[in-house]
């Protein structure tokens, strides 16, 4: 038995991506999108096939992604923003919010979201993790438009190849 294999796959050549920002924690979501564009750079992704659109907050984030999958423009898209813990459980409430629209998102749409909206203790952990997180969400983006896309193609194959038998 021969098991097939897919190479992951970060030439970001023709790879549309689109980015919502959250502006809420505004020096860790500028961070954030410093380092995703420079890697998204790196990658081969050309600034003309990259759409970054900013909201208030977490919680926006998952309706700018949605309207952005029913344009059918974007190989993959990313999530950006920061989730700094204060004293009140509202916290929890947009991180969990926050992190399950924007998964069901993804699922719905079958478009891959990388989610780097960080939850953090505090300010100092966040500016700590956004350059690392926001190469992450690059990286996670490109890899999975491609994935996707191998994919699609895999299963175009196989109806064709139902099609002619």
């Amino acid at each position: 038995m021969t098991v097939g294999h897919y190479d992951s796959n970060l030439d970001g050549a023709g790879v549309r991506i689109g980015i919502v920002q959250a502006r809420f924690n505004e020096k860790v979501g500028n961070g954030l999108l410093s380092s995703c564009l420079a890697e998204l750079s790196r990658l081969g992704v050309l600034d003309e096939d990259i759409l970054h659109v900013t909201v208030p907050g977490a919680l926006e984030v998952p309706l700018a992604l949605l309207k952005l999958t029913e344009t059918h423009q974007f190989d993959a898209l990313i999530a950006l923003g920061a989730v700094i813990r204060g004293e009140t459980y509202h916290f929890e409430l947009v991180s969990n919010e926050s992190g399950a629209g924007i998964t069901r998102v993804g699922l719905d749409s079958g478009i891959p979201i990388a989610n780097a909206i960080l939850t953090t203790e505090n300010d100092e952990q966040a500016e700590a993790r956004m350059v690392e997180k926001g190469t992450d969400a690059a990286r996670v983006a490109v890899e999975m438009a491609n994935l996707t896309l191998a994919l699609e193609e895999l299963a175009e194959a196989t109806d064709d190849a139902d099609f002619d038998a």
